[in-house]
């Protein structure tokens, strides 16, 4: 019996973790990815000499399909994780506050730093406590919840504007890529349910120690190749068609490759344009999940400014600030990146108001950089970096099989129940190859299923 061909669209996280679960199945793989490079959204390139991530990607301990995919492409060698969750918080003019878990079972591993957080008040402090242990007997797949904001069940608990500025949307800015005001509560459930409060150790922090693109699309890459899978780059699909006898013929400028199942996991706008007619009920439903923006502010001083990893910032509009200095190559100074998500503002200001902003708001938080002398300044922009993750959103996401028998859908977008993360993204692969490979008869193999 000859390997069966399964075609995947999209060569970002979940297009590669749908075609090494599918090669690994026994299927024979094609992975068609139109940009010079695979990656999808997390990917490095070169700039004034230095390497650059499009954006600072994090993840935590609770991301066990990730964390899989980088033993699977061999990178685990290239991320540090923290041995225990440490967030220093950094106020201008107010010092540090420390975010900490301790080693006690969930969810008392974080009662000592909330009695201890000084940017909340005392009662305020209470009030959080009895908030989070709300949470975590609701259920984030519950569909009420995703008819409302996180930031209206929130003030409905008694968490002040001030609370929520200096507690939860430290937590829920980063990940659903908007403000708790914005999103939707049912995500912010998932985020604080798994990514907090239900293991003690489930949010330890981790991040790439060199360029992003070393631990995602070179790497898994060179491990498709070694298990005979194709990588076709510069190869965007332009139309998918039911076969004339069966399967599909994926369609490329120049090309038309047959299959007998295909993953489709690229943007949730772009899978609208190139899906052959019935694949999801409505097709404008994609479209509807819109977009959020991500800013990233790079700044290179002459000198070090800042002694930790990583900070997130209050009272200013530095969010979250991470040092690259050793991911970038530079051999000298300090290389800071300022990360905005939800940058509906910022992603249309000019670099130079930015840097009008941003320098200011850096010399409040690190003193050093008061006297330092910034050498290199730039600013990365992602209009499309996540789905809007509002209200709503849960009810426009597609799961990975869709309506036309052999083809499915991958990609942090589709119903995986966590939020427009790397974590989601890797799911959706699995979960597509998966049934992909069901569906050509190979079962021996099949993907190990994440739970949730």
């Amino acid at each position: 019996m000859s390997e069966p061909r399964v075609v995947v669209v999209g060569g970002g996280l979940a297009g590669l973790a749908a075609a090494l679960s599918c090669a690994d199945g026994g299927a024979r793989v094609t992975l068609l990815e139109a940009r010079p490079r695979p990656g999808g959204a997390t990917f490095s390139f070169r700039r004034e000499g230095l390497w650059v991530d499009n954006g600072q990607h994090v993840f935590l301990r609770c991301c066990t399909a990730y964390r899989r995919f980088l033993e699977r492409v061999g990178a685990t060698d290239r991320i540090v994780l923290q041995d225990r969750m440490a967030i220093p918080v950094v106020a201008p003019g107010r010092g540090v506050q420390w975010v900490r878990r301790t080693g006690l079972p969930a969810p008392l591993h974080l009662s000592g730093t909330l009695s201890r957080y000084g940017f909340l008040r005392p009662a305020e402090r209470a009030r959080a406590v009895r908030a989070a242990l709300s949470l975590v007997r609701m259920d984030p797949r519950d569909p009420a919840l995703d008819r409302r904001t996180f930031g209206s069940w929130l003030a409905q608990k008694g968490q002040s504007p001030a609370a929520v500025d200096a507690l939860w949307n430290l937590i829920a800015l980063p990940t659903l890529n908007l403000a708790a005001e914005e999103a939707s509560l049912a995500l912010a459930v998932k985020v604080f349910r798994t990514g907090l409060l239900e293991r003690r150790d489930a949010a330890d922090i981790g991040y790439a120690r060199v360029p992003l693109s070393e631990v995602h699309g070179d790497p898994a890459t060179r491990v498709l190749a070694e298990a005979g899978a194709e990588v076709r780059l510069r190869a965007a699909a332009r139309r998918i068609e039911p076969g004339p006898k069966a399967g599909f013929e994926v369609e490329t400028e120049g090309d038309r490759l047959e299959a007998d199942a295909v993953v489709v996991a690229v943007p949730h706008d772009r899978a609208a344009e190139i899906l052959p007619a019935g694949s999801v009920p409505d097709p404008a439903a994609l479209v509807a999940l819109g977009w959020s923006p991500i800013v990233n502010v790079h700044v290179v001083y002459d000198r070090r400014v800042m002694d930790v990893p990583f900070a997130a910032g209050l009272g200013t509009p530095v969010q979250w600030v991470f040092d690259r200095t050793g991911q970038s190559g530079l051999d000298r100074g300090q290389y800071l990146a300022v990360s905005v998500s939800g940058a509906d503002r910022e992603i249309a200001e000019p670099a130079a108001d930015l840097r009008e902003r941003f320098l200011p708001a850096l010399a409040e938080l690190f003193p050093r950089a008061r006297e330092a002398r910034v050498e290199r300044y730039f600013v990365t922009r992602e209009s499309h970096a996540t789905f809007r993750q509002a209200p709503g959103s849960g009810a426009l996401r597609p799961g990975p099989v869709s309506g036309v028998p052999g083809l499915f859908l991958a990609g942090a977008w589709t119903d995986t129940g966590w939020p427009a993360t790397m974590e989601g993204a890797v799911r959706s692969g699995i979960a597509a190859a998966r049934e992909a490979l069901v569906s050509v008869g190979r079962t021996r193999r099949l993907p190990q299923v994440v739970a949730a």
